[in-house]
């Protein structure tokens, strides 16, 4: 998630439970070409030993390039390709949710990064979804191009890029491509609590899951998830005042990596997240939504009711960007009539930073 995910975040959710956190999603060609919005977004915490990063591309050299690049000079120890994206900015230009329908350019691609993965001993792994609409799917051939071409495992968020992030998650699907490759498939959407992650496997025999939005404003959700994973039953309902004490703490870390100022105003739009439900009134998440020094945060922290239960009401409650299911996808224009793509040249901006 962009503007999201950064090293600081990361460090914070990898505070509280066993996972995977991955970057950013960066560009291949931004990375190859030294763009320095995408420098500056590979950045890791001194603690992350295991260096993840979800790389966004269209053309396979440059994903092979990037891909090189990201293993011999960023050390990194994973690779995910972002195949769902449902940004109209992006599948405009045949990225992203709209690539996959061109199955032999997304064969090519994943080629190209697996080739230069195994090189280094990194796993490339890819996201995706379920197609484009309910008329063009593409997640069975997406899955089985994957197997063939070498990746470690795909995930797959239960929407099309038409639904972008709303309605609710089809899982069915997850479960029929878990039945069609050998190789593990992750499941994504709507993991909201610990328990949707538990129901998530049970019903699609997904091998693991990927959380999006359902860990804004939650970085103890991954605490949630290791325990039940390892077979508790209880879930983490933290009061007001342990809240605080998250949210101190993830501005402090945002100000270590970006110095106080940059890191407290990126921190102001976590705040409505973190406080979703608790009885804090507007005029104090206003005045910590304009937060500009962690003595101010600390200060108008103290104001909260430490002793306020978690409110209930919010659990399994979405969180994060929703909206309405899109009238069509912006695509490429004839992008529908073939599902080829070989030696297909498309651009893609160097500084694109949207997730999906």
């Amino acid at each position: 998630m962009a503007g999201i995910t950064n090293a600081a975040y990361r460090r914070l959710c990898r505070e509280q439970g066993a996972g995977l956190y991955v970057c950013e999603m960066i560009t291949s060609r931004g990375l190859v070409e030294g763009d320095a919005t995408t420098k500056a977004m590979l950045v890791f915490d001194e603690l992350e030993d295991v260096r993840s990063v979800q790389l966004y591309g269209t053309d396979p050299a440059y994903v092979g390039k990037a891909t090189e690049i990201l293993c011999t000079e960023y050390g990194v120890a994973h690779v995910d390709l972002n195949f769902g994206c449902p940004v109209p900015k992006v599948t405009r230009k045949g990225g992203g949710a709209a690539l996959p329908w061109k199955r032999n350019l997304l064969g090519e691609i994943l080629t190209a990064a697996v080739s230069a993965g195994e090189r280094h001993g990194v796993p490339v792994t890819m996201k995706t979804r379920l197609g484009i609409d309910a008329d063009h799917l593409t997640y069975l051939d997406a899955g089985r191009i994957a197997e063939e071409s070498g990746a470690a495992a795909i995930a797959l968020h239960g929407r099309t890029a038409i639904q972008g992030y709303s309605g609710t998650a089809a899982w069915e699907p997850i479960g029929e491509l878990v039945s069609r490759v050998s190789i593990p498939v992750l499941g994504n959407g709507d993991i909201w609590e610990a328990a949707d992650a538990l129901r998530m496997v049970e019903q699609t025999g997904a091998a693991g899951v990927v959380v999006g939005r359902g860990c804004l404003g939650r970085p103890w959700l991954f605490r949630d998830l290791a325990a039940a994973f390892s077979g508790a039953a209880e879930t983490t309902l933290p009061r007001l005042g342990e809240v605080a004490t998250m949210m101190y703490r993830h501005a402090e870390l945002l100000s270590q990596h970006m110095g106080e100022e940059r890191g407290c105003k990126e921190f102001r739009k976590h705040v409505s997240w973190y406080l979703k439900g608790f009885g804090a009134g507007g005029d104090l998440r206003h005045r910590l939504a304009l937060v500009s020094t962690l003595a101010e945060l600390e200060s108008l922290l103290g104001e909260l009711d430490p002793d306020e239960p978690f409110p209930a009401v919010v659990l399994g409650a979405p969180r994060g960007r929703q909206g309405s299911e899109r009238k069509r996808v912006v695509l490429p224009e004839g992008w529908l009539d073939d599902t080829d793509g070989s030696g297909l040249s498309l651009f893609e901006d160097a500084d694109e930073v949207s997730g999906g």
